[in-house]
């Protein structure tokens, strides 16, 4: 067995603290076929409407 960094009596200390959030409710993402169609919206049709940028 390996060396261990401190004491096991301080494991999951953090964890403790940490104030409990709740799950929220979030809509589904599409899978497949619907995924890949809302990437490319996403990513081509959205990229193109925007203005060029210049420098």
């Amino acid at each position: 067995m390996g060396k261990v960094h401190g004491s096991l009596a301080r494991a999951g200390k953090v964890k403790a603290q940490t104030p409990k959030v709740e799950k929220q409710v979030k809509p589904k993402k599409p899978r497949g076929r619907a995924f890949q169609r809302f990437k490319y919206n996403r990513k081509i049709l959205l990229t193109s409407l925007k203005p060029k940028k210049r420098f």
